[in-house]
């Protein structure tokens, strides 16, 4: 099998055996369970429109991180799209955050970490559609 190799700060390299292993899936992951969490005080009329947008947009970055991953044993051109695709949704990510601290249903720190957290996860994402072939 032809898994990733994925250069760390040590300058070592880790033998990446699944999505779990990357650092952007990590992040990703921990703040999609932050938005769940936090999501569940906003008004119960947001339930089905900002609430599961948020909690669906947040989740569907690490799906298809993970779908891309195990495709990229049949295709690289796969594995790019999928990136891709979880890159629009980081992406959207930030613009459903501001509207969460408009509405005042995050505060200030909460919004700022979630933006830093999405512009976190969209430069490594970016980074790595970069270095796939």
């Amino acid at each position: 099998m032809d898994y990733w190799m994925i250069k760390m700060e040590n300058a070592a390299k880790k033998l990446v055996e699944n999505a779990w292993d990357l650092d952007v899936f990590k992040l990703a992951y921990a703040t999609s369970l932050s938005i769940h969490e936090i999501s569940k005080s906003f008004p119960k009329d947001e339930l089905f429109a900002l609430t599961n947008q948020i909690r669906r947009c947040s989740k569907s970055i690490c799906a298809n991180i993970a779908e891309g991953f195990a495709k990229q044993l049949f295709s690289s051109a796969e594995f790019k799209r999928f990136i891709a695709i979880a890159l629009g949704s980081a992406a959207e990510m930030q613009v459903w955050v501001s509207y969460c601290f408009d509405l005042h249903y995050i505060n200030n720190q909460q919004a700022k970490q979630w933006k830093d957290d999405y512009a976190s996860i969209s430069r490594m994402l970016g980074k790595f559609h970069a270095s796939i072939p």
